[in-house]
């Protein structure tokens, strides 16, 4: 699965110590997002995911945040 990133994208995944979740992004990474969720929707592979962290296309220490296409 080919991902597209708008350039300039900076996205962060926190999770605050109620248990929420906090996805904070500028605008090309709310649009980077978008592509992603379009792309991930469209895919017809059976167990689709995308891993995002601080490894792959987030900020410093971000926690991991992994978008799952189910049935």
């Amino acid at each position: 699965m080919e991902l597209e990133w708008v350039d300039g994208f900076d996205i962060s995944v926190r999770v605050e110590d109620d248990g929420a979740v906090v996805l904070a992004a500028n605008k090309e990474g709310l649009l980077s997002l978008a592509r992603i969720m379009t792309t991930l929707a469209e895919d017809e592979s059976r167990g689709a995911h995308i891993h995002l962290d601080q490894y792959n296309s987030l900020d410093d220490g971000s926690a991991e945040f992994i978008i799952e296409r189910v049935p």
